[in-house]
């Protein structure tokens, strides 16, 4: 390893010196006259003025132009729908995953109650055969019961709030009505 580190050093420190050079010209060459500044390239200025001038717009450029004069309107306004739907699919999105992390990490006895809820809708939706006003309330009525015997603190908040709720509405129609 040592051989390695002496190798590796010492071309290395050959960079850090630093020394002073100096070049003359060789004897046998003939002497040239110098350049001066101005004759270099690099730095002569430009003989005449340059004019931009456009060039006509091609065919396709031209069909190209009238598509997206066209199709702006259009663009813009899926441009604002985007901008409407963002948030909401946003939020949908976190509610989607809380709802899987709640589903990954569920209190026991969860999934048993579920299935007895999921099971009375589907009695629900059997009973109700041959009327639709049947198909409407026979299901969500039978969930709500079965639901309400595995939480029956939320099932009392719920029918509560509701309760007032439809007192309110049923008001608002008693006073529709008798103004009519």
């Amino acid at each position: 390893m040592f051989k390695v580190i002496q190798r590796s050093v010492g071309p290395a420190s050959l960079s850090l010196l630093t020394f002073k050079v100096y070049a003359s010209p060789k004897k046998d060459s003939p002497h040239k006259t110098s350049v001066k500044v101005n004759e270099l390239s690099l730095y002569s200025v430009p003989e005449g003025q340059s004019k931009y001038v456009e060039e006509p717009r091609t065919p396709l450029e031209e069909s190209i132009s009238h598509l997206r004069c066209y199709c702006e309107p259009y663009t813009s306004w899926c441009q604002e729908m985007y901008s409407q739907t963002k948030p909401r699919m946003q939020s949908l999105v976190q509610w989607g995953l809380g709802s899987y992390e709640y589903l990954q990490n569920a209190p026991p006895g969860f999934f048993p109650r579920l299935g007895v809820i999921g099971f009375a809708g589907i009695v629900g939706l059997l009973l109700a055969r041959g009327s639709k006003i049947k198909k409407l309330v026979y299901p969500p009525g039978f969930m709500g019961l079965a639901a309400s015997l595995y939480y029956p603190q939320q099932a009392i908040v719920f029918v509560q709030v509701s309760g007032e709720k439809l007192y309110d509405w049923g008001l608002r129609g008693y006073i529709v009505v008798e103004d009519l």
